[in-house]
C-alpha cells in the first residue's frame, strides 16, 4: 500500500493518503483519520511520515471549536470540510498523537501538538459540540455519533465509548508529562466513571454491546428533521443503522491500540477475553452461511470475521451498514486482539482465512480491497509483528524489549527452538533473536538509542553486552537499566539470563 498510487506526498514533505484506488482516480479522500487508525506500518516503518500526517491533522483539519474534519482538504490550507466530526477519528487522533510521542520521545514535538489535542478531546464535552458527546463529562458517548461504516449511532456503545476511553487514558498522560496535574486528574476520573460504567452496561455477559431502545425515536430529537426522516423506519417503528444487540467486529478495538501503543487496559480484561471468544465464535462464517447483500469480497466457501451477528436475535429492520461484508483491515484488528488476549489459535486463523482469499490465485496477495484497491485499512496486519514478537518500547525512556508468544516449535528434546523476528523503532530496524537464556537485538540500518532493555516476567538478566563487551547494568522490575548507549548498523546488543523462559 505504502508503495501505491494510495498514498501520495505534498510539496513540502507532507504524507498524504487516499482510503483506497479506483482505476482512475485515488478513493475517498484527505488522509481519513478513521480508516487510516487501523493502519499500523507506517508509524512503526517510518515514523517521521506518521508524524506529518499528525501535525497536518491538527494545522488544517481543527475548527475553532475543537471539532476536527476527518478529511484533510487540498490543497492543504483550504477551509477544513464542514462536515460531521467522527468519534473514532476525532478521539483516535488524541491516541495516534500519545503513540507519536512516546514511539519518538520528543517532548517538543509533544508540547507543539498539545493544545489542538486537548482542544480536540474536550470538544467531547464542549456546548459547542451539536452531537452531545459526553456533556455530563460521564465518560460515556451518549449522543450522535459518526463513524468509520459511514452512519451515525445513538446511544452508548463499546466500540465509540471504548476510543473516547482510550483518547482521556492517553491525554491525562500527555498532560502529566506537561506538568498540566489539573488536567490530568480530571481526564482520570473522567475516565474511571466512563470504564466501570461501560463493564457493568455495555457487556451483557457474552460480548460489548449497544445500549439503546430502537423504538426510542427521541434519541433522534434535536439533531433536524432531515436527521430524524433519514433514520427513522416508520414501517418498523425502529431507529435505522443500530447496533442493538449485536455482537460486532470493532466492540473492543479500543483495547487494541492500547494494547500496541502502551495505554494498558480499557475494559475488564476478563470481559475483553470473553467478547473476542465469543466474537470469533459468532462472527467468523463460511460466506455460504451469510446472506450478503453488501459488496463481496469473501465468496462461496470462503471463510471471514463478518462485520456485525445478532446470535442473540432482535436484529434491528435496518441493521448497521456493512454488517455481512469481510474486510480486511477490520479482521486483522480482531485477529491480533485476540493474539494479544492470549487466543492465539482463533486469531492465526483470522489470518489465515485472510491469506486464503489473498492467495494470488483468486486474488492478488499484494493488493487488499475494501473502498477501493490498496486499501489503507489493511496495514493493520503489521500489527501482528509486535503482538507476535511481543515488542515492548519506550521512545521517552529509549527502552525496547521484546516477549515473543510461544511459537509452538520446538525441537526432538522439547526444548523450545530461538526465535527470530524484524523489529523497527524510531530511526532504526534490524532482527532480533530469543532464546531462553539470552535476548540479542541486531541493528542493520540507522542508529539506535537505547539505555532500558525490558525482559518477560521472572526473567532476571545476568550480563548485557555491545558487541560482546559487558555493560555495566541494573535491574528494576522488567526493566534492565544501563548507561545510554548508540548503535549503528552493524552493533549488537545482548541481555543474558540463566533464569525463566524467554516464551510466555
Amino acid at each position: 500500500v505504502l508503495k501505491s498510487p494510495t498514498v501520495l506526498r505534498l510539496e513540502d514533505g507532507t504524507f498524504y493518503g487516499f482510503e483506497g484506488c479506483l482505476e482512475n482516480e485515488g478513493s475517498c479522500e484527505g488522509s481519513c483519520t478513521h480508516v487510516w487508525n487501523y493502519a499500523y506500518a507506517l508509524p512503526f516503518l517510518f515514523p517521521d511520515l506518521e508524524r506529518s500526517m499528525r501535525e497536518a491533522d491538527y494545522r488544517y483539519n481543527q475548527h475553532g471549536d475543537g471539532r476536527m474534519s476527518f478529511r484533510l482538504q487540498l490543497p492543504a490550507g483550504r477551509a477544513p470540510w464542514d462536515f460531521l466530526p467522527c468519534v473514532d477519528g476525532q478521539m483516535g487522533g488524541v491516541v495516534k498523537v500519545f503513540r507519536e510521542w512516546k514511539f519518538s520521545g520528543d517532548d517538543a514535538w509533544l508540547e507543539k501538538m498539545w493544545p489542538g489535542v486537548k482542544k480536540s478531546l474536550e470538544y467531547a464535552w464542549s456546548g459547542q459540540n451539536p452531537c452531545r458527546w459526553d456533556p455530563e463529562k460521564s465518560g460515556v458517548i451518549r449522543g450522535r455519533q459518526h463513524h468509520t461504516l459511514d452512519m451515525e449511532l445513538f446511544g452508548p456503545n463499546s466500540w465509540l465509548t471504548g476510543f473516547y476511553l482510550a483518547a482521556l487514558k492517553a491525554a491525562a498522560e500527555m498532560a502529566e508529562h506537561l506538568g498540566e496535574k489539573r488536567e490530568a486528574a480530571e481526564y482520570r476520573e473522567i475516565f474511571q466513571r466512563g470504564k466501570e460504567w461501560a463493564d457493568k452496561n455495555l457487556f451483557n455477559g457474552s460480548w460489548y454491546g449497544q445500549r439503546i431502545d430502537l423504538s426510542d425515536r427521541t434519541l433522534l430529537s434535536g439533531y433536524g428533521e432531515e436527521l430524524e426522516e433519514a433514520y427513522w423506519n416508520e414501517e418498523a417503528g425502529q431507529l435505522k443503522y443500530q447496533i442493538g444487540t449485536g455482537c460486532v467486529i470493532d466492540q473492543t478495538v479500543a483495547c487494541w491500540h492500547a494494547a500496541l501503543c502502551g495505554l494498558g487496559g480499557i475494559f475488564d480484561e476478563k470481559q475483553v477475553r470473553t467478547a473476542l471468544k465469543n466474537l470469533y465464535r459468532n462472527n467468523f462464517r463460511k460466506m455460504t452461511e451469510v446472506e450478503n447483500f453488501w459488496r463481496n469480497f469473501a465468496v462461496d466457501e470462503e471463510e471471514g470475521l463478518v462485520i456485525c451477528t445478532w446470535p442473540k436475535g432482535e436484529k434491528p429492520a435496518i441493521p448497521l451498514t456493512y454488517s455481512t461484508e469481510c474486510m480486511t483491515g477490520f479482521e486483522y484488528q480482531a485477529a491480533c486482539h485476540m493474539i494479544l488476549a492470549g487466543l492465539r489459535e482463533e486469531g492465526l486463523s483470522l489470518v489465515k482465512a485472510v491469506r486464503d482469499r489473498y492467495d494470488g490465485y483468486k486474488r492478488n496477495p499484494w493488493n487488499e480491497i475494501e473502498c477501493g484497491s490498496n486499501y489503507a485499512r489493511s496495514m493493520a496486519s503489521y500489527s501482528l509483528l509486535p503482538a507476535l514478537s511481543g515488542f515492548v518500547w519506550d521512545g521517552v525512556r529509549k527502552g525496547m524489549g521484546f516477549d515473543p508468544m510461544n511459537p509452538g516449535d520446538a525441537d526432538e528434546s522439547g526444548e523450545q527452538k530461538e526465535f527470530h523476528s524484524f523489529w523497527s523503532f524510531r530511526q532504526a530496524w534490524g532482527n532480533v533473536s530469543v532464546r531462553p537464556e539470552k535476548t540479542e537485538i541486531s541493528v542493520l540500518y540507522g542508529t539506535l538509542e537505547l539505555k532500558d532493555g525490558y525482559l518477560p516476567d521472572g526473567r532476571r538478566a545476568d550480563a548485557v553486552r555491545l558487541n560482546g563487551a559487558d555493560l555495566p547494568f541494573s535491574q528494576k522490575g522488567t526493566a534492565v537499566l544501563f548507561e545510554e548507549i548508540s548503535c549503528g548498523a552493524g552493533d549488537r546488543i545482548e541481555i543474558l539470563s540463566g533464569r525463566g523462559t524467554a516464551f510466555s
